[in-house]
């Protein structure tokens, strides 16, 4: 199985390109060290206060990418949050 968690953010205090790419960065390498997945910037559009992250991750077990997924999304709330953006939207599917 392979489980494919997409968020949408908002980066309200970004007022350049180089504090989307702070936030995103940040976020990206957050996730991979502490969850151990594949996390990639998807849409790289000229806005500023928007940015869509995918995070990726492969196992035999629905059950147990789905908590995990579950765990990325939470985590990924709180990480946004205290970088000064929030996500809008999130969505999982599995493959």
């Amino acid at each position: 199985m392979i489980a494919f968690l997409t968020l949408e953010l908002r980066i309200e205090g970004a007022h350049s390109l180089k504090d989307k790419r702070q936030v995103v960065r940040s976020l990206k390498d957050r996730l991979r060290a502490q969850f151990n997945v594949a996390v990639a910037e998807l849409e790289s559009s000229s806005l500023w206060q928007r940015a869509t992250i995918g995070v990726v991750s492969v196992s035999d077990s629905r059950d147990y990418l789905d908590g995990l997924m579950n765990h990325v999304e939470r985590a990924s709330t709180r990480i946004a949050n205290n970088a000064g953006a929030e996500v809008s939207d999130s969505y999982v599917e599995f493959l």
